[in-house]
């Protein structure tokens, strides 16, 4: 029997090592056959370094010959790897919500959820808050500036002014000239664009800066990483989420509660109690979205060819609605993002653990 190959690339080390590990974890909890066909797993760290990326994926598909690329979970290393996929005609399931250029995005698809979708759901539950105004604290990368470009215009259509927007890069160690600048404009509210623990540092700085509005954080901080680093500084803070960080919480009639409850439960039994993680809900999503797939794609070709890779990416375009862990998907041709408006939820950081607001 051939088998299909897949090629991962992961920040297992670097600033998004927060995101890639419980990823990696999730991987090696996948079976050994996946709709009916043996999967193999190449697993390699990118360091959360673009070039990194490159260079794994060009192993990938020369000296590997790998059916399906997943990765990275670092925004600017999936923009960089989607080139190779391209290039190669090789499928890719991002693990980050990378906006690529009309056209760039033909055999690369999300996992996570959009930038506007999430977006979306912070701007409803500012607007029930009453906030009027707001700052913006994010990366300079990808990932900061693709999260204003979504943000801006959903805020101001919700009568919500941006009134200060400051940027800092991953590797920084402090913000504090920038939380001071934010702070002088006393908005209602500031929403902070980083991930995994290096969310922490510049909610901190706000927090000790004197900054007594409401912070709100984006999908990629929804890690416990937050919280260990970020203690009772970031008591308050409101994440957005996909559904599979506090499944137990969630009304009985959402679609993707016992997909999440699934995910938690066999994830937590592998490492440990309150381990759950977003990122790892990505992973468990990718194998939901692989066993529909792999049949379809079986039919036109054997794993190793170009047709399977081809058939891979169009089973993936016409899967139509699909319920994973973190939500509602549903990628078509004209859309690689997928996810619906009813999938994200929004949590509160309340005594060190994640409440579902209503």
């Amino acid at each position: 029997m051939a088998q299909v190959t897949i090629g991962v690339t992961l920040p297992l080390t670097g600033p998004a090592s927060g995101l890639g590990i419980p990823m990696n974890n999730q991987f090696k909890q996948w079976p050994e056959t996946i709709g009916g066909q043996k999967v193999r797993l190449v697993i390699l760290d990118d360091a959360t370094d673009p070039t990194a990326g490159v260079r794994n994926a060009r192993r990938f598909v020369t000296d590997e010959k790998v059916d399906l690329i997943i990765g990275s979970a670092a925004t600017p290393v999936a923009i960089a790897v989607a080139d190779v996929a391209a290039e190669s005609r090789t499928p890719q399931l991002m693990a980050s919500p990378a906006q690529l250029p009309p056209g760039k995005d033909t055999w690369s698809f999300r996992l996570p959820q959009s930038n506007a979708v999430m977006a979306h759901a912070i701007v409803e539950h500012m607007k029930k808050e009453g906030i009027k105004t707001v700052g913006f604290l994010g990366y300079t990368d990808a990932y900061g500036e693709g999260w204003l470009t979504d943000f801006k215009p959903l805020a101001e259509k919700a009568g919500i002014k941006l009134v200060a927007a400051e940027r800092f890069a991953r590797t920084d160690t402090s913000v504090t000239g920038q939380a001071l600048k934010l702070t002088q404009a006393n908005p209602d509210a500031m929403l902070i664009v980083a991930s995994g623990s290096g969310a922490a540092m510049p909610h901190k700085a706000m927090v000790e800066r004197g900054f007594k509005g409401k912070i709100y954080q984006t999908h990629a901080a929804a890690t416990r990483d937050l919280m260990r680093v970020g203690g009772k500084d970031v008591e308050g803070a409101f994440v957005v989420s996909g559904p599979v960080i506090a499944p137990e919480q969630l009304p009985d009639n959402h679609p993707s509660k016992q997909r999440a409850l699934d995910f938690v439960q066999s994830y937590e039994k592998a490492n440990g109690a309150g381990s759950r993680n977003q990122f790892a809900g990505h992973a468990y999503d990718a194998r939901i979205l692989l066993e529909k797939a792999i049949p379809v794609a079986l039919q036109k070709g054997k794993p190793g060819t170009p047709e399977f890779r081809s058939a891979l990416r169009d089973a993936f375009e016409n899967m139509g609605r699909t319920v994973v862990s973190h939500g509602v998907l549903n990628w078509t041709k004209d859309d690689h993002w997928g996810f619906t408006n009813e999938s994200p939820v929004i949590v509160k950081v309340v005594n060190g653990d994640w409440q579902v607001q209503k």
